[in-house]
Parts: structure tokens; C-alpha cells; sequence
């Protein structure tokens, strides 16, 4: 090869070079970039990153980072504060159900009623994400949950205890427990929203007494304080702080603290909701077998049933200008694929609401603890915040100050009662 033949080559390796440059540049251009807001906490932020690496993987034009916001009330504000001055991410998880009707999805959701996907997801879940003008306004992210009682297996079995069916063979448990100098029921009230699953749980058995207790609340002719079976959940709270129970620290302890006591043996009950199962599984994976749960018991073991949480929705802004993207990600998570990649993270805690959608044979003991409920002849109902437009704000508070011994049940009840009241007004609805 001639020097000018040479020169002439490696003057077209560089303008092949140039033009790969500037078709990887026009790529890079093409790229979306989506942000993606998510509860904090190791479960939910495991899911979000198996589903964001699977979405990204298929479709590798788009691109997603995860952010984080804080639960309870403090995570509440920031969502409607973001909603409220248009600066929210593309594609946010939130509640459904009651807190979901808080924030005017008509107003700031994007519709997503004729999205093809919906034909998929199970009618039971399109009720509780559907704004008050019938459009359906989200997608279901994660599994049906169950509110009760994770239990330490090996302390029953220490111990010689059945699975209560009342609150009074529960309490008698609570007492061999105490007994045998180990803590019986875990608080953990530095992570607030955690307090009030005693009283949030106790549903089915108030539901079982009075099923029409849901359509009367929301008409504000039931009260939790005036209504014998609403009281109890609230007088249960107190019964288990005052017969000691708890561990020392319940009011510095956060729920990573509670899951890590209930399957280490650090204390044998931790009311929960069944979510907390990927929780185990992500950070305690060796004691994840070690874990059960049963329904929070009522005072009648005929009635004995499971309170049901419908998972969070997966919401777009009306704001986002990657609307396109964005409709993909969330047709992705309801899917098949988005169903599995959420098993992989942190394995199954309860039924999918999407069809198609199955669980692993090598289900952990707690999901499998919870699918009698749902099985033919078996007992369950949604919680109250999906049968009714009003859950008050202050009930974690309120239920912190009833488990701590501050307020008694019976003052509580009252107090939520007018919390209730408080946002039954805001919202308009009638009798109040």
C-alpha cells in the first residue's frame, strides 16, 4: 500500500469513525428519560429496580431513575405537593382506595380506562383506582395484601401454641409468651403508619357483625366510637399495651426493625400487612420460612376472616411530557413480565390482580398461611379504606398515643371520629 492510498484509508476509518459518533450521539438524543417515584423502604425499592432493569432491557430507548419519597402522612403531603405545583416524576406509586380519591384523579391522573392492558386487570382492583367522573386512573402494583398477624414459628412451636381464631385464645398466647421472658407483640411506632394495623385489620370482624358498617360511615351515621364492634379495635390496641407486651424500644423502633424481630425470634407477633413478606424475603432471606400469619382475631371464632388491602396503584401526572414512555412502563408492569419480575425481587406476598399472573410453587409459609382465606369458602373482605371514600389523616397518630398508653381507646375513637369528620367535610360528601 502506497503512502497516498494509506492516508486515504485511514482518512475513511476516521470519517467512519465520525459518523458512528454522531449515530451514537443521535441515539443517545432519541433516549427518553422517565423518573419514577416510589415509597422508600428495601421491599419496594428491590421491586422498582427489577422492573425498571427488565422494562429497560426491552425497551432500551428509555431510561428510568427510581426516586424515593418517605411513607405516612409525611409521603402523603409530598405526593400532593407535587401533584399540586407540576412537578411530579413520569410515573408514581401511591395508595389506592381512599387515599387514592384524596388527590382529584380527574384533575391530575391520566386517564387510562381504554388502555389495552385493563382488559387483563381483575375488576376488584379497577374499582378502587376509579375517579369519581368512572375513568379508571391506575394500574395494580404488587400483590393483594393481607392485614393481620406475622407470627415466629418457632417460638409456637417452643411453646406448644395454635393458631388463635379469637382474641381471647390470642391474648392467652400473648401471656405464655410474656411468661416465658421473650417479647409478644412488636411495635414499632418511629415508622408512624405502622400503629394502626390493630386497628385497620380488625375489619373483617367488624364487617362480619355489620356489614352494612362501610355504607353507614361513609353516610356519617356510624362512628367508631358509638359502634361496639368499630370500638374494639381500638380497645384491642390498648389491651396489648397494657398487659406489656411490647417490646422496650416500640416507640424509637422502625418497621425495619419490626421484620427483622419477627423473623429472628426477637419477638413472636407483628401485626402487618402481608407486603412485608418481600421485606423478609430481601433482607433476611435465610429466615423467611421462620415467619407465618394468621387474620386478626375477633371475638368469635365462627366469624374468624382476613382484611384485605388492594395493592398501590401505578398513576402518570397529566404533567409528564414522556406520556408515551410512561403508558409503556405502566402497561409493562401490568403485565405477565411485570408480574414476574416483581416475584423476583422479592418473591410472591400474596395473589396477583392481574390475570395471567401465577405464584411459584415454593410460595414462603406467610403467603401460603394466607391463601386459605382466599379460597373457595374462604373468609375475607377490604378494608375499610376500600369500601369507603374517608380514612382521617391523624389515625397514626392517634393510634400511636393508644398503643403508648397516652390516650385510651374510648378517647381515641372519639378523636378519630372528628378527624373523620374533618375530611367527610372537605371531600362534600352528604350527612356530614
Amino acid at each position: 500500500m502506497t503512502k497516498t492510498s494509506r492516508r486515504i484509508a485511514l482518512a475513511g476509518l476516521s470519517a467512519g469513525l465520525m459518523a458512528m459518533t454522531a449515530l451514537t450521539g443521535a441515539a443517545y438524543a432519541q433516549s427518553i428519560n422517565l423518573t419514577y417515584l416510589i415509597p422508600s423502604g428495601a421491599d419496594g425499592v428491590a421491586v422498582a429496580e427489577e422492573l425498571v432493569k427488565s422494562f429497560e432491557a426491552a425497551n432500551p430507548d428509555i431510561n428510568i431513575d427510581i426516586e424515593t419519597r418517605p411513607g405516612g402522612s409525611e409521603g402523603d403531603n409530598l405526593v400532593k405537593t407535587r401533584l399540586a405545583t407540576s412537578s411530579m416524576a413520569d410515573i408514581f406509586r401511591y395508595n389506592s382506595g381512599s387515599l387514592f380519591q384524596a388527590i382529584n384523579p380527574a384533575q391530575f391522573l391520566v386517564d387510562l380506562t381504554n388502555e389495552p392492558w385493563q382488559a387483563d386487570v381483575q375488576a376488584s382492583f379497577k374499582q378502587v383506582v376509579t375517579a369519581p367522573d368512572g375513568t379508571v386512573r391506575g394500574a395494580p402494583m404488587g400483590a393483594a395484601m393481607g392485614g393481620g398477624i406475622y407470627y415466629n414459628k418457632a417460638i409456637y412451636e417452643e411453646l406448644g401454641l395454635s393458631i388463635p381464631k379469637t382474641w381471647a385464645e390470642f391474648m392467652a398466647n400473648n401471656e405464655k409468651i410474656k411468661a416465658a421472658g421473650k417479647v409478644a407483640v412488636i411495635q414499632t411506632y418511629g415508622d408512624t403508619w405502622t400503629s394502626q394495623l390493630f386497628v385497620l385489620a380488625d375489619y373483617y370482624n367488624v364487617s362480619a357483625k355489620d356489614p352494612s358498617f362501610a355504607s353507614r360511615y361513609t353516610a356519617g351515621e356510624a362512628k367508631f366510637a358509638t359502634d361496639e364492634a368499630a370500638l374494639r379495635g381500638f380497645e384491642k390496641l390498648q389491651e396489648a399495651h397494657d398487659a406489656g407486651l411490647f417490646n422496650e424500644d416500640f416507640g424509637a423502633a422502625k418497621y425495619d426493625d419490626g421484620i427483622r424481630m419477627v423473623a429472628a425470634g426477637e419477638g413472636a407477633h407483628y401485626p402487618m400487612l402481608t407486603f412485608a413478606t418481600t421485606a423478609i424475603a430481601a433482607s433476611y432471606p435465610d429466615m423467611l420460612d421462620n415467619v407465618g400469619f394468621f387474620a386478626q382475631p375477633g371475638d368469635d371464632a365462627s366469624l374468624n376472616g382476613l382484611t384485605v388491602w388492594m395493592p398501590d396503584g401505578i398513576y402518570i401526572p397529566t404533567t409528564t411530557s414522556n406520556l408515551d414512555a410512561a403508558k409503556k412502563f405502566v402497561a409493562f408492569v401490568a403485565s405477565v413480565e411485570g408480574c414476574e419480575a416483581q416475584t423476583r425481587a422479592g418473591g410472591a406476598s400474596g395473589p396477583y390482580l392481574v390475570n395471567g399472573c401465577t405464584l411459584p410453587d415454593d410460595v414462603p409459609p406467610a403467603v401460603s398461611d394466607m391463601l386459605p382465606y382466599f379460597a373457595e369458602g374462604g373468609q375475607n373482605g377490604p378494608a375499610l379504606e376500600f369500601l369507603s371514600p374517608i380514612k382521617g389523616p391523624a389515625l397514626e397518630q392517634i393510634t400511636v398515643e393508644v398503643g403508648s398508653g397516652i390516650r385510651p381507646a374510648a378517647d381515641g375513637a372519639a378523636l378519630y371520629d372528628e378527624d373523620v369528620r374533618k375530611q367527610a367535610q372537605q371531600l362534600g360528601l352528604p350527612g356530614w
